[in-house]
C-alpha cells in the first residue's frame, strides 16, 4: 500500500521506518521550516501542498490509500487541511498524536489556549523566561520590553522578537542534569512552552517544578472533529492494516 505520512516529528519518522520495514510505499512529507531536518525511511517530499486542493490532488495522482497525520501537535492548518482532503479523495484519514503532558505534586502550572494568552499570563510570574515555543512564534512577545528572554529553538529566530534575548540553538533530548543547569545558569523565573507532549523535551517541566518554577503552558488545539486518534506508532500501524483490510473487502 502507498501510504502518505505528514511527519516532522519522532513518531512520524518511527512510523515511516515501520512501514518501510514492512515492505510498503511510504512517501513522508515535511514542511520544510528546519533547514537540517532528520530523514525518516522511504520517499521524502519537502514543501506544502497548496493548502486542500493541493492536498487532494497529490492523494489521488499518487494512489495513496492511507494518510496519517503525525505532525506537530501545533501544527495547526495542516490537520485541518488533511481532513477536507482526505474527505474529497475518500482516502482514511488518522491523526497520530503522542499524549500531553499531565501536571505532577508540586506543578505550578498556568494554562493558556495561545501564544499571546501566554505573553499576558507572564505578568508577576518572573523577570527572566524560557522561552522554548519554537521560534514562528515570538511575534507574541515582541512588546514585552521589560523582561528577558532565553529563546531555545533548532533553527535561528527571525524579527519580530522580544528586545531582550538570548537565543540558545539546540536541539532535544535533553537531560534533566542539563535542564536544571540550564535554569540555574542563566536565573530563570518562568517557563513558556507548548504541550507537545514530547518525552525529549519534558525534563524541563521536572527541573521547573524542583525549582518552584511556575509554567506557562500552551494548550495543543483539538484534532479535527471525526478523525480518529492513535497515541503510539503501533497503534497507528495496526490501524492502517485493519483500515486497508476493510477498504479490499
Amino acid at each position: 500500500m502507498h501510504v502518505l505520512i505528514l511527519g516532522g516529528t519522532t513518531e512520524a519518522r518511527a512510523l515511516a521506518e515501520s512501514l518501510h520495514a514492512r515492505g510498503e510505499r511510504v512517501t513522508t512529507s515535511l514542511a520544510g521550516r528546519v533547514a537540517a531536518p532528520r530523514l525518516p525511511s522511504g520517499e521524502v517530499r519537502i514543501g506544502g501542498f497548496g493548502g486542500t486542493e493541493g492536498l487532494t490532488v497529490w492523494l489521488r495522482e499518487q494512489r495513496v490509500e492511507v494518510l496519517i497525520d503525525a505532525t506537530h501537535p501545533f501544527a495547526g492548518t495542516i490537520s485541518f487541511n488533511a481532513a477536507r482532503a482526505a474527505d474529497q479523495a475518500h482516502v482514511p484519514l488518522l491523526a497520530l498524536r503522542r499524549p500531553g503532558w499531565v501536571p505532577g505534586e508540586g506543578d505550578d502550572w498556568h494554562l493558556v489556549d495561545s501564544l499571546p494568552q501566554a505573553a499576558d499570563a507572564l505578568s508577576g510570574l518572573g523577570e527572566r523566561v524560557f522561552l522554548t515555543t519554537g521560534r514562528m512564534g515570538l511575534a507574541s512577545f515582541a512588546h514585552l520590553d521589560t523582561l528577558w528572554f532565553l529563546v531555545r529553538s533548532v533553527d535561528a529566530p527571525e524579527p519580530p522578537f522580544p528586545p531582550r534575548m538570548e537565543v540558545l540553538l539546540d536541539r532535544g533530548p535533553f537531560t534533566l542534569e542539563s535542564e536544571r543547569e540550564l535554569l540555574r545558569r542563566h536565573g530563570i523565573e518562568v517557563l513558556v512552552t507548548k504541550d507537545s507532549g514530547a518525552a525529549a523535551t519534558a525534563p524541563k517541566l521536572t527541573a521547573a517544578r524542583e525549582a518552584g518554577i511556575p509554567v506557562v503552558l500552551v494548550r495543543r488545539p483539538p484534532v479535527p472533529e471525526g478523525v480518529p486518534v492513535a497515541a503510539t506508532v503501533e497503534e497507528a500501524v495496526s490501524w492502517a492494516y485493519a483500515d486497508l483490510e476493510r477498504g479490499r473487502r
